[in-house]
C-alpha cells in the first residue's frame, strides 16, 4: 500500500509541475523595498529589470535597501529615476559625530562592468593627511604656482573644509583637504597617508526660474546610472501593449516580457507569442518548463500503467465511486 501512494504522489508531481510555476508569475516583481520604489532598470527578484543591474540592489526583510559593490554594502537613502541616480550612506565615513577621532575606514569602489558611475557632483574631504605624501595646498594659489600639479593636489582652502555641513567646528583640530579620485586607486593612495575621509554631494532644492541651481550640501554618496533603453522594453511596459514588466532570462540574460500569465519574449498582447510561453518561473526559460512537462506527463503515464497492472487502486481511499479504472 505505502508503495501504491508513494507512486500516485510521485504521479501528482510530475503531471503538475507547472501549477507553483504558474502561480509565481501573479506576483510578478516587487515595486518597492520600504518607501523606496523599484522600478526598470532595477529589480530586487533575480530575473527583473535589466541584466546589467543584476543583484545590483538587495532587499531585506524589514525593508532596508542596499547596494551591493567590490567594497560592501551601502544602506540607500533615495532613487531617482526622472535625473537617474541613487543617494547611498558608507557606516565607514567620517561623520559629524565623529569630531576630530578618525575611525578606520576603506575606500568606496563600484564595479566598472555595470552601467553605475561616481557623480561629478561629488565632493570628497579628507583629514589629517600626511603633507609628506600629499600635496596639501590652497588650490587657486597652488594652481597658478604649478598648474601641472593642480590636479594632483588636495586642496585646504575648499569652501567645504571650512563650511562643514551640520557641524562647523566638529574638526577644529585637524587638518582637511577637499580632492577628487579619478579613480578607486586613488582613493586608496589618499586614505593611505589620510586618517578618513568623507563623501558630500550637492542636493538642488526648490529650484525656481530664477534660481535653477540651488543646492545645498549633504553628506552621502551620489551613484549615477545608466537606464538601457530598448524597443522591446517600451513595449513590453506600454499600457496598450499589456504592462508587463521588463525582465531577463536568469540562464541566458535575454529580454522577457514578465506577464501576469507568463512571460513572453515581445509583449503580454502578443497573443501569437504568449499562446505558446505560458509556463515558467519569473525570468525562467519557457523551453525548460515545457520540455520538463513533456518528461513530466510521459513518466506520469508510464507510472500510471504499472499501477494499472499491478492493482486497480486510486490515488487515495478506494471504493466503488472513486476507482480510477
Amino acid at each position: 500500500m505505502d508503495s501504491l501512494i508513494f507512486s500516485c504522489s510521485l504521479i501528482v508531481l510530475f503531471i503538475f509541475p507547472s501549477l507553483s510555476l504558474i502561480e509565481a508569475q501573479a506576483s510578478l516583481c516587487r515595486s518597492s523595498c520600504g518607501d523606496i520604489p523599484i522600478s526598470y532598470p532595477f529589480g530586487i527578484d533575480d530575473g527583473c529589470g535589466s541584466p546589467y543591474f543584476r543583484n545590483t540592489l538587495a532587499c531585506s526583510d524589514p525593508g532596508k535597501l542596499e547596494l551591493h559593490t567590490p567594497s560592501g554594502r551601502y544602506p540607500v537613502h533615495s532613487i531617482s529615476y526622472l535625473n537617474p541616480h541613487i543617494l547611498v550612506t558608507d557606516p565607514f565615513m567620517w561623520s559629524c559625530r565623529d569630531g576630530d577621532n578618525f575611525r578606520p575606514t576603506r575606500p568606496f569602489s563600484l564595479d566598472t562592468g555595470t552601467h553605475l558611475s561616481l557623480s561629478p557632483e561629488n565632493d570628497y574631504l579628507f583629514f589629517n593627511c600626511s603633507k609628506d605624501h600629499v600635496i596639501v595646498e590652497p588650490k587657486p594659489i597652488f594652481c597658478q604656482r604649478f598648474p601641472e600639479q593642480c590636479g594632483s593636489s588636495c586642496d585646504s582652502g575648499s569652501y567645504l573644509c571650512r563650511h562643514l555641513p551640520e557641524c562647523d567646528t566638529a574638526v577644529s583640530g585637524s587638518s582637511c583637504c577637499s580632492y577628487y579620485p579619478k579613480a578607486t586607486e586613488s582613493l586608496r593612495l589618499m586614505l593611505k597617508y589620510c586618517a578618513s575621509y568623507t563623501s558630500v554631494y550637492w542636493r538642488t532644492v526648490g529650484a525656481t526660474a530664477d534660481s535653477p541651481y540651488n543646492q545645498v550640501p549633504e553628506y552621502g554618496i551620489r551613484v549615477n546610472f545608466d537606464v538601457p533603453v530598448t524597443t522591446r522594453c517600451l513595449q513590453c511596459q506600454d499600457p496598450s501593449m499589456g504592462a508587463g514588466t521588463c525582465g531577463y532570462d536568469t540562464k541566458t540574460g535575454n529580454f522577457l516580457c514578465l506577464c501576469k500569465k507568463g512571460n513572453v519574449t515581445s509583449y503580454c498582447k502578443d497573443h501569437k507569442i504568449s499562446r505558446h510561453n505560458r509556463a515558467g518561473v519569473i525570468a525562467g526559460t519557457v523551453t525548460a518548463v515545457s520540455a520538463a512537462g513533456a518528461i513530466g506527463i510521459g513518466v506520469g503515464i508510464w507510472l500510471l500503467k504499472k499501477v494499472r497492472a499491478k492493482a486497480p487502486v486510486t490515488c487515495g481511499v478506494q471504493s466503488n465511486e472513486n476507482r480510477l479504472f
